[in-house]
């Protein structure tokens, strides 16, 4: 019994995918310039209602914590796309059989992949220059996906993302 929590806990995490993020900016931007933000009126986020309404309400809570305001004219403008894919197992065990024998050689492998493909979901966030119209900082995250998780897992999972993709904006000067 007194191992059957630690290995509970180890099973979670292990099942977890960790939060991948990339980042893009444009290096001559001057972020200090950025006080105020909004969305674009035509989002097509692609993921579904509820989860784009707790997105948003996660994002917002979470610029506001930075200084920023939701503006009817903003400084930069946010655009939200997502997309979701089968993540191929990267694991595999050879099973080969093979002989040889005065000369001459053969042999027959097979791959079996371990694991399971799970769903991965990327988003991407795009902040856009409201007076230029143009794209000044991007970050696309990665994680992982279950369709049938309950709303308060989704959030979670949500503010996992976005505590990890706005960990870095506004980007450090050098």
């Amino acid at each position: 019994m007194k191992y059957l929590y630690p290995m509970f806990v180890l099973c979670l995490l292990v099942s977890c995918a960790g939060v991948r993020v990339n980042y893009d900016y444009d290096k001559t931007t001057d972020f200090s310039n950025y006080t105020s933000y909004n969305y674009f009126s035509d989002i097509e986020s692609g993921l579904s209602q509820l989860d784009e309404k707790r997105l948003v309400r996660i994002l917002d809570s979470t610029l506001q914590s930075k200084g920023y305001l939701l503006a009817e004219e903003p400084d930069f403008y946010i655009n939200i796309l997502s997309s979701q894919f089968r993540n191929t197992p990267n694991n595999s065990v050879g099973v080969g059989i093979g002989g040889t024998g005065r000369n001459v050689g053969g042999g027959v492998s097979v791959g079996l992949p371990l694991g399971n493909s799970g769903i991965q979901r990327e988003i991407q966030f795009d902040f856009v220059d409201a007076q230029k119209d143009a794209l000044f900082w991007q970050a696309n995250s990665e994680s992982g996906y279950r369709e049938n998780a309950s709303p308060s897992v989704r959030e979670d999972r949500l503010r996992a993302v976005i505590k990890k993709v706005f960990s870095k904006f506004p980007p450090d000067k050098k």
